[in-house]
């Protein structure tokens, strides 16, 4: 079952649709409605990309860094976003600290509310 928090796999699209590779994303939440889609954020152990103050890094060094079934320190990258039917994600590897997830979630909506 399919739960806020999870990560699990799913071959995230390029910006430019084309395909992508398997790879982990944070189950973000289920969108409302009859059907069992996702709204879900890529993983990526390319840190290089990493956007202070809005990506998350998670390190071997954090309290949920076992239980997320990561291999290596990765960035939960915010702003690189998918809805997804859930027949379309793979199993989960683990899940991140509630705690996390809100934080996530919080820097996510107050990027929506701020003015561009």
């Amino acid at each position: 079952m399919k739960q806020e928090g999870q990560i699990v796999l799913f071959a995230f699209p390029q910006t430019d649709l084309a395909a992508g590779k398997l790879r982990p994303a944070l189950l973000l939440g289920r969108l409302p409605g009859p059907y069992d889609d996702w709204l879900l954020c890529m993983i990526s152990s390319q840190l290089r990309h990493f956007v202070s103050g809005f990506d998350e890094i998670g390190s071997q060094d954090d309290i949920d860094f076992e239980g997320s079934g990561l291999k290596v320190a990765s960035m939960i990258r915010v702003g690189r976003l998918a809805v997804v039917d859930a027949v379309m994600l793979r199993g989960a590897t683990g899940e991140i600290a509630p705690e996390r997830l809100e934080r996530i979630k919080a820097r996510l909506a107050d990027w929506l509310r701020t003015p561009s």
